[in-house]
């Protein structure tokens, strides 16, 4: 076999493709973020803060802090130090307080306190990547972006949808591969895929739904 078959093998067809989304959303009609949030500031603000910590842990943190200051104004008042008491709990807390005083600064600076819809204006925010960027956009106004993290990685290398050796070419990949139907879902329903389902150390294969299709190699077995 040659490497370019090889290669193709790996990936799956259009028809598998559709197939896949289509099995996800039957399973899922209507995907959304663990993460709660009320509005696009809420949401910015809790993306930040997910960083390198679990939805779980983010929300618990900001139950607390939004009936307080879910504004970029109000979050401004409480100051550095102020939201430290509430965020804590959550890795980099440090740090984290830093950049989100910093972006509520800029957003009552520049753009009224309202968070902007441009990938350019949210990139520039202190402590907001790609990532971030991507799942503001996507989540928040509806735009079909592909914010890919540590989960969306594994699904798209481990199935085959979308294989790549970073976190970019994953993204264009998906880009290229998702069928516009699927498009502004298809970043929910891949990451609680590989939240719940194709884990990192142990994927629960015999209850995937897409296990005939995914190309992974070391499928595991029902014990």
């Amino acid at each position: 076999m040659t490497e370019r078959r090889k290669r193709r093998s790996r990936t799956l067809s259009k028809a598998e493709v559709h197939e896949l989304f289509s099995r996800l959303r039957e399973l899922n009609p209507k995907p959304r973020t663990e993460l709660e949030y009320s509005s696009p500031f809420e949401l910015l603000v809790a993306v930040t803060l997910s960083a390198q910590a679990t939805d779980v842990g983010v929300n618990k943190a900001t139950r607390r802090l939004f009936p307080v200051a879910n504004t970029a104004e109000r979050i401004l008042a409480l100051g550095e130090e102020g939201l430290k008491k509430y965020i804590a709990t959550i890795g980099l807390f440090n740090a984290k307080a830093k950049n989100v005083i910093a972006t509520c600064r800029i957003l009552v600076d520049q753009y009224g306190g309202e968070v902007p819809r441009s990938r350019e204006a949210l990139e520039a925010l202190p402590g907001v990547g790609r990532k971030t960027a991507n799942v503001v956009l996507n989540t928040a106004f509806g735009e079909p972006t592909m914010a890919v993290d540590t989960h969306i990685f594994r699904v798209a290398n481990r199935t085959g949808l979308a294989p790549g050796k970073n976190v970019r070419e994953v993204e264009d990949g998906l880009l290229k591969a998702v069928p516009p139907e699927f498009l502004l879902d298809a970043h929910h329903w891949l990451i609680l895929h590989g939240r719940y389902v194709c884990k990192a150390r142990k994927p629960d294969c015999p209850q995937c739904v897409i296990r005939d299709l995914c190309r992974y190699p070391d499928k595991t077995v029902a014990d």
